[in-house]
């Protein structure tokens, strides 16, 4: 999709600071973070969501790249959430399937850590 920002930094359109990439995949820093590690993992492709028939190839390389994730940043060893919204009523902001990775501090019993 020519419009998406997510299309754009996944493919180096625009860049980012990537954190992973691989043929399917891009993981890349959030501009907005919501705690000290927060990293998006999108694929390449242009998906809107979950609800997609995502093939499962990129649902593997999505699953692989939460983990690689994990491990250069360090979350892997305190522990880390991982969400991914899909449609108005979860409020996904961008129209590009996209795996938040959130670690860093101890994120408290909500989704998201307390502000």
């Amino acid at each position: 999709m020519s419009d998406c920002i997510f299309c754009k930094i996944a493919n180096h359109e625009i860049e980012g600071d990537y954190v992973y990439e691989d043929d399917l995949v891009c993981a890349f820093r959030d501009a907005n973070p919501e705690a000290p590690v927060h990293v998006l993992v999108v694929p390449k492709a242009h998906y809107v969501n979950l609800g997609e028939d995502v093939p499962d190839e990129v649902l593997a390389a999505l699953g692989r790249a939460v983990r690689e994730v994990a491990r250069r940043t360090g979350v892997d060893k305190s522990g880390f959430r991982v969400i991914s919204n899909a449609g108005a009523d979860a409020d996904q902001v961008v129209q590009h399937l996209h795996v938040h990775v959130l670690g860093g501090e101890f994120l408290g019993k909500g989704l998201l850590p307390e502000r």
